[in-house]
């Protein structure tokens, strides 16, 4: 899907991670796909999903907000 390691992709936490270091989830994107991750396994594994699915994941948060 891309030639990117996954420690050699730019992750961030997501804002909704609390700042105790407790359940967070970090985000990377490149050309192809956005990558997830849990910030406790770093260097484990990390699921990768194409733009577009990842836009329409998105998408279907915002509208389904209580």
């Amino acid at each position: 899907m891309n030639s990117q390691q996954p420690n050699e992709l730019n992750w961030f936490k997501s804002t909704y991670s609390g700042g105790d270091g407790g359940e967070c989830v970090e985000v990377a994107a490149d050309t192809t796909a956005i990558h997830v991750r849990d910030s406790k396994e770093r260097g484990g594994p990390h699921l990768a999903f194409t733009r577009s699915t990842w836009s329409g994941f998105v998408a279907d948060l915002g509208r389904n907000r209580i």
